[in-house]
């Protein structure tokens, strides 16, 4: 059977500030067979632009995504961030509707996945052989990975075979952690005190660390934590499935 084609997207704030989760992220679908690509000429998806209302300018950088991903049909797209996969699954349809790029714009959406949601739902793997880390987790499911992608059992399942690790369900694991882009610069106040309920329900379960499929969501958390010198550890799922092989 011929490898799975993958080019991965790396999100701007993963490129930046969390490299090491790409990274793993590569380091996993190597692992279950994929051949991965990586185009350097990607950039951004457009969300930052379109939360903030600029969307003339955000459909000119989705252009580009469109652009920098239409190469091979058969290829997979896959993302370490359900942010970014939600923007390209979701608000492409209104960016690009009676466009010129309206059929190029549906190919992409077609095969564009969050990694957890490719590995289980296309792949049908549920669990990464060798992956250990001992420990307690509890789960925080990002409002664009429940709500915008539809994913929740995936992760879930992934973690769970990971070795010595125990999930935790925290209270309110659905609730928004607070980050939401420019709201936590716009609203520091309620965003701050946000993550923090977040962060007491994580710490209540008694569990080490908080895993998510966003780094948006846990950079957001993970500022808390540290100011507050709490006893916790935030942990993207490629980061998890990379770990102890």
């Amino acid at each position: 059977m011929p490898a799975p084609q993958v080019d991965i997207f790396i999100p701007c704030f993963v490129d930046q500030l969390y490299p090491n989760t790409a990274l793993n992220m590569v380091k996993v679908l190597e692992a279950v067979g994929c051949q991965v690509h990586y185009n350097p000429a990607q950039t951004c998806c457009g969300q930052p632009a379109y939360n903030a209302g600029y969307v003339a300018q955000s459909r000119d950088v989705a252009t580009k995504f469109l652009r920098d991903f239409a190469g091979d049909a058969s290829r997979y797209v896959v993302s370490p961030s359900a942010s970014c996969v939600g923007m390209v699954r979701n608000s492409y349809s209104s960016l690009f509707a009676d466009t010129p790029q309206a059929g190029a714009c549906r190919g992409v959406q077609a095969r564009t996945y969050e990694l957890t949601e490719f590995l289980v739902q296309v792949l049908g793997i549920t669990d990464i052989p060798g992956a250990s880390l001992t420990g307690k987790y509890t789960y925080h499911d990002s409002c664009s990975g429940l709500r915008e992608c539809k994913i929740r059992e995936e992760p879930r399942q992934l973690l769970d075979g990971v070795t010595g690790l125990e999930r935790l369900e925290m209270a309110e694991t659905t609730t928004c952690c607070g980050f939401g882009g420019t709201f936590a610069v716009k609203f520091e106040a309620i965003s701050v005190a946000m993550a923090q309920q977040k962060v007491e329900h994580a710490l209540d379960t008694g569990a080490d660390y908080i895993v998510s499929t966003d780094v948006s969501c846990l950079m957001h958390l993970e500022a808390y934590i540290k100011k507050e010198k709490l006893p916790l550890r935030c942990l993207h799922v490629a980061d998890v499935l990379a770990s102890g092989w």
